[in-house]
């Protein structure tokens, strides 16, 4: 007989019902069971990742998250609507549905299903798991704005192919001390106050060890969380502005390594918050002396059988890439432009890129040059062989970013579409230049953006060009202090 808590999560046998779990990830569901009663986990967050690439969800007792294991936890499906601070995008209750997508009507809860391979324990939180978990409808049918199963089907499309992805994540992002966290009501606005920070060291003495022992406390204790969370930290070093730091990881296949970046970001400004300090992702803080961060994005394809390296030149012919490699180049300069708004998703974003200025500002390509989009890393034999992409920002949602990447690189492959020589003098090559405005990037995928309309959807193009359109309209209404300064005494 069904007790009355069978009913309180999901929907009573929804993974098993839909079959959404794989053998492996059934099988990992079994040995979590047995692993939450020996270690004492009280309570699980169960995360989803949104379309800006922010970790949202649920914290679930074990008992219930135990039941959520079989019937899934209800989750808004509102939050899909929303802006970067919550801000509601399309009206709520249209007939038709967001976006068209009849599902939607009228926002019902969405269920989302853990999945058992990514859980881990929280080192900074006592008795407390961390899942992630993929959005679907009470259909069984996946929620096409789910940005990790636009991923999933991205891995898909290269699998048919008999390719996996392997990437490597090198991240700048800052870390400050926080002196004021701005909590009165009055600075709890919508947006709230951005809090009051000071720095944890000076900057401008790029990776001397005079730095990094400055912040050496702060580093292993992010080390030491990082790492017992499974994650493959590799490096950790000092950047250009003060208290900046670039964080590097180990490559992983397939999901992985956008599952690592999203748990990086979230648990970093956990751990930090915890200790008085502050991180940010945000690329370009609006602060005295800070220089822009940025995400480098370390990619290439392997094969399912083996892992070979495809992008690794094995003939005799003196190239960096192998043809695969070069026509995935192709792809990725081709589509850079309608591509940009993943894998820069922000206003902010865009006021990092600017000539000699180690980011890009055209989608170039060269053999070892940190001044092109794309830098090649290895060459002729070289089992490492990669590519570097520097154009990212460290906020972007990773899959989004990386099923970009993936989307425009088979494109060139299946096209064929040569990259041309490598660039000797990127910030000179006769090449198409990157947006320079989130704007302009908007327009440009909604125009040119068919292979993404291709791999992800057109409901899911038009929900993001949406969404970003709302967010530049927030931002071309403020005025900003620059306006007020230059007008306001004048005229």
């Amino acid at each position: 007989m069904r007790t009355p808590h069978e009913s309180s999560v999901g929907q009573i046998g929804f993974i098993k019902n839909h079959e959404l779990w794989t053998p492996e990830q059934e099988e990992a569901a079994r040995r979590l069971e047995a692993r939450l009663h020996e270690e004492d986990i009280r309570r699980v967050r169960i995360a989803w990742c949104d379309q800006h690439g922010l970790a949202r969800g649920k914290i679930l007792t074990t008992p219930d998250f135990l039941l959520a294991m079989r019937n899934g936890q209800d989750f808004q499906t509102a939050t899909l609507i929303m802006d970067t601070t919550n801000n509601v995008v399309t009206p709520l209750f249209s007939a038709e549905g967001a976006y068209g997508v009849e599902e939607l009507r009228g926002f019902p809860d969405s269920i989302l299903v853990p999945d058992p391979a990514t859980f881990r324990v929280l080192p900074w939180s006592a008795g407390t798991g961390w899942v992630l978990a993929d959005m679907y409808f009470q259909s069984g049918q996946p929620v096409p704005f789910c940005s990790r199963q636009i991923m999933k089907n991205s891995l898909a499309r290269l699998a048919e192919r008999g390719y996996d992805y392997m990437a490597g994540l090198e991240v700048e992002f800052y870390i400050t001390k926080l002196e004021d966290k701005k909590l009165t009501p009055a600075q709890s606005g919508w947006p709230p106050d951005a809090p009051t920070v000071s720095t944890v060291a000076h900057g401008f003495q790029y990776l001397t060890e005079i730095r990094l022992d400055e912040i050496d406390d702060i580093l292993i204790l992010l080390q030491d969380n990082l790492t017992d969370l499974g994650l493959p930290l590799r490096s950790m070093e000092d950047e250009w502005g003060p208290g900046q730091s670039e964080f590097t990881f180990d490559p992983q296949i397939g999901l992985s390594p956008a599952d690592s970046m999203l748990l990086f970001r979230t648990a970093t400004k956990q751990i930090c918050r915890r200790q008085g300090l502050h991180a940010t992702f945000m690329t370009k803080p609006a602060l005295p002396n800070f220089f822009s961060s940025g995400w480098h994005l370390h990619q290439s394809l392997v094969n399912v059988d083996g892992g070979a390296n495809a992008f690794t030149n094995r003939e005799d012919d003196g190239l960096a890439l192998s043809e695969l490699g070069r026509y995935f180049v192709g792809g990725l300069l081709e589509h850079a432009s309608a591509g940009s708004v993943f894998a820069t998703p922000t206003v902010n974003g865009y006021k990092r890129f600017a000539p000699f200025s180690f980011a890009p500002d055209r989608a170039s390509w060269a053999v070892e040059n940190r001044g092109a989009m794309i830098r090649v890393l290895g060459g002729p034999g070289d089992e490492s062989s990669h590519l570097e992409n520097r154009a990212g920002e460290p906020c972007a949602n990773p899959y989004l970013y990386m099923a970009a990447q993936i989307a425009a690189g088979l494109d060139g492959v299946d096209r064929k579409v040569d990259p041309g020589q490598p660039d000797p003098e990127p910030y000179g090559a006769d090449r198409r230049p990157l947006p320079t405005a989130l704007e302009q990037a908007v327009d440009l995928l909604e125009a040119e953006g068919d292979v993404f309309r291709q791999a992800f959807g057109s409901s899911f193009v038009d929900f993001l060009v949406a969404i970003k359109r709302h967010e530049l309209g927030r931002y071309n209404s403020h005025v900003s202090d620059w306006e007020h300064r230059e007008y306001f005494e004048v005229y």
